[in-house]
């Protein structure tokens, strides 16, 4: 992205969904919506409004645990190139956490664009999960240097993407789980077949994987037989593991 001067403003944290209403909070969740490769635009209303139903399906799986979630309204509309504005927006919103809430356990919950800024988050101290729908990563031929891993270590990752996916090229997100995967062993990936970018045709599936993975990884509780066997398999196995229809029934 050329230098240029950048509109001055600030990232922010949507209301809060969930325990910050009123109870004790005693974990986090930051969903982060989708963008685009390059915009100096605000932040996509629609996009957030998309992410919305991840965030509510997740505290209402946690509603007795003390969970709360905020939706991240991004500085910008775009990744910017090295900038990686929706990554930084993320760091500021685990810091904002903290300040609210305390020492609470964070996962960062992204879609798009916003997997990957959560990825690219996940080495904040605060973090302890991540949770990446459909993440969009670039080709190496279009990124200066391959997407970082090592700062993940320490952190358990969960990544499902479509196998028809035609705006997220899923073979780039299982090389980046292989990747991954070699310097932490908390990393597993499921592969929704038959479905695409938005995860439509399976979201009652996909919803319910990603809850199972957060409050497991939040709050304590136990793993999804097919989540503790996909984090335990080595690669391919663990990495390829399929999404299986009426997962969470």
């Amino acid at each position: 992205m050329a230098s240029q001067a950048l509109p001055v403003r600030g990232a922010r944290l949507g209301r809060a969904i969930g325990a910050g209403t009123g109870s004790a909070v005693r974990a986090a969740v930051l969903v982060l919506p989708a963008g685009s490769p390059v915009s100096t635009r605000r932040r996509s209303p629609v996009a957030a409004a998309a992410a919305l139903p991840l965030a509510r399906r997740l505290v209402r799986a946690g509603r007795t645990e003390g969970l709360v979630a905020h939706i991240v309204h991004y500085r910008f509309r775009g990744w910017n190139g090295g900038h990686a504005h929706p990554a930084a927006d993320a760091e500021w919103a685990v810091d904002e956490v903290v300040r609210r809430y305390g020492d609470v356990p964070v996962c960062l919950a992204g879609v798009d664009m916003g997997a990957r800024a959560a990825l690219r988050a996940a080495g904040h101290p605060a973090v302890n999960s991540v949770v990446a729908l459909a993440p969009w990563l670039p080709p190496s031929q279009e990124a200066q240097e391959p997407e970082p891993v090592r700062h993940l270590v320490g952190r358990h990752v969960l990544i499902a993407h479509g196998t028809d996916d035609g705006t997220s090229d899923p073979d780039l997100s299982y090389r980046f789980a292989e990747r991954a995967k070699k310097v932490n062993p908390n990393v597993c990936r499921f592969e929704v077949h038959s479905d695409g970018h938005s995860l439509h045709q399976h979201r009652t599936e996909v919803f319910a994987l990603a809850a199972d993975f957060t409050l497991g990884t939040l709050c304590g509780r136990a793993f999804a037989r097919p989540v503790t066997d996909a984090l335990a398999a080595p690669p391919p196995l663990g990495l390829r593991m399929p999404l299986a229809v009426g997962f969470g029934r």
